[in-house]
């Protein structure tokens, strides 16, 4: 359905603007249904909604706002401004949120909804997975390739029609894979034909995203972004056979894992070939100066395609010896945690790691390329070793971009309105203005002046629901794993 937008300095006038938006409102009103198997982790569900006396930080970069009211009717954004100013309407819940933040949902775009249980073997976990991202505080989300099949396609409409808790999900179609990675949940790609079915079939059943994986050659790529973009869809790759810039020539849209997996710098790289499964890719980026004129090229490079990068550093931070263990472990079945937890002992053991070099020279990669001008987007990809677990690991996605060198506002930005913009979903959701869904946390801390406050979160609000982010997460404690 079209959204409405309110002119944006109508945010002045707050009672005008509330006038307005309450007309248009009615003629898209975008409250999310609630089903009865939501009923035990809604906190909200008002038609009007005030939350008021609340610090705001809106997403866009601006600086925090302090005192402010914020008014939804129907699961959009009404009014919003100095408390002072901005009236209640009549019969409205009411939520004093003194001393506490509202900031908008995540919006997050390498998601997975399945984890490693065995070798070469991925569980379909989309019941558990999808209430941890909600309860994390992401609203909306971008799963990074799929392992299962319909599972996720069916979850994320179930969730649209109020039957599961969960985010907005941009659900991608099973990998588009060449020979040579070994999972047996992948189909392998023969030649461009394979291509052109692949993305017919599953855009009629429903995908919204392509994933081109590491084995996939540069016709295959080609002919998957044609095919996607005639469709009105976007592609995305974790590359290996196919270099950055290859990509960006045959109309990629988004390159995963930031620039651990560029090959465009391995010495000798055979073309359509992947050399090693992005061991060489990471050793060549460490030993690479972000500010030299080979790399800026292919930053310039990437902007002029308008390809944005993906950072996924909290996988990265698994593979590297001095980090923490992941928050979030004990919602997994004891076995898969203890299992995590040995191989993140190992890790710590192993300071011959490649890794040791490659995390900080990633992250400096990061910070460069945005500095170019490049849209960087932000997900978290709970697979790899395992260890990662949704929400948590998007919490912990936010802090690492702070320690990569951006300020907790940019962060903020980089994993709310800058996925929103990649999606397509900008003038929905992503940032918080009059107008646009009611996709919302409330945390208990302070993001702006510490970044780890993204941890404190207290109610997430999907188009106007308010959900209790410890009843989603008891509700799977110690089973994730299971379904």
């Amino acid at each position: 359905m079209p959204h409405r937008s309110l002119p944006s300095g109508l945010a002045v006038f707050p009672i005008l603007a509330l006038l307005l938006a309450t007309l248009a409102d009615d003629l898209v009103a975008q409250r999310a249904p609630v089903g009865p198997a939501l009923r035990s982790y809604v906190r909200f569900d008002a038609e009007v909604l005030a939350l008021t006396h609340v610090r705001v930080i809106d997403g866009t970069g601006a600086s925090a706002r302090n005192d402010q009211t914020l008014i939804v009717r129907d699961g959009r954004i009404v009014a919003l401004g100095p408390a002072a100013s901005t009236p209640v309407p009549a019969g409205a819940e009411v939520v004093d949120l003194t001393g506490k933040t509202v900031m908008p949902g995540l919006v997050m775009v390498h998601e997975h909804l399945y984890y490693p249980v065995g070798s070469g073997t991925y569980a379909n976990l989309t019941e558990s997975f999808s209430r941890l991202y909600l309860a994390g505080g992401v609203t909306s989300m971008r799963t990074g390739g799929n392992m299962n099949g319909f599972a996720e396609l069916l979850v994320a409409k179930a969730i649209q029609r109020g039957e599961k808790p969960g985010p907005f999900i941009d659900a991608t179609a099973p990998y588009l894979e060449g020979p040579g990675m070994g999972f047996n949940q992948l189909v392998t790609l023969r030649d461009t034909n394979d291509v052109k079915r692949h993305v017919a079939y599953w855009a009629a059943e429903g995908a919204t995203s392509f994933k081109a994986y590491m084995n996939i050659t540069r016709d295959e790529l080609r002919v998957a972004a044609r095919e996607a973009h005639a469709r009105g869809l976007k592609i995305t790759g974790h590359l290996c056979s196919v270099t950055y810039r290859e990509a960006a020539d045959v109309g990629i849209d988004d390159l995963e894992h930031g620039f651990f997996a560029m090959n465009d710098f391995v010495p000798n790289k055979t073309p359509d070939r992947c050399p090693g499964r992005g061991g060489a890719a990471t050793q060549s980026m460490a030993s690479l100066d972000p500010m030299s004129a080979d790399v800026q090229a292919l930053f310039r490079h990437l902007i002029e395609q308008n390809v944005a990068v993906t950072s996924t550093l909290a996988i990265f931070e698994t593979f590297t010896p001095g980090r923490p263990l992941p928050a979030g472990l004990d919602v997994l079945l004891p076995s898969l945690r203890e299992d995590f937890e040995r191989r993140h002992a190992a890790t710590q053991r192993n300071t011959q790691s490649p890794y040791a070099r490659a995390f900080p020279k990633g992250m400096a990669f990061e910070r460069a390329f945005v500095d170019a001008g490049g849209l960087l987007i932000a997900g978290t990809d709970p697979t790899g070793g395992g260890g990662l677990v949704p929400g948590f690991s998007n919490q912990r996605a936010l802090e690492l971009l702070v320690e990569a060198g951006f300020t907790p506002l940019e962060a903020i930005r980089i994993g709310t309105l800058n996925g929103a913009r990649y999606l397509g979903r900008d003038t929905l959701t992503g940032s918080l203005a009059v107008g646009k869904l009611a996709d919302l946390v409330v945390l208990q801390g302070d993001p702006s002046a510490d970044i780890s406050a993204v941890r404190t979160v207290q109610w997430v609000f999907r188009q106007g629901v308010g959900y209790d982010p410890k009843a989603l997460i008891e509700s799977v404690r110690g089973k994730a794993g299971l379904w």
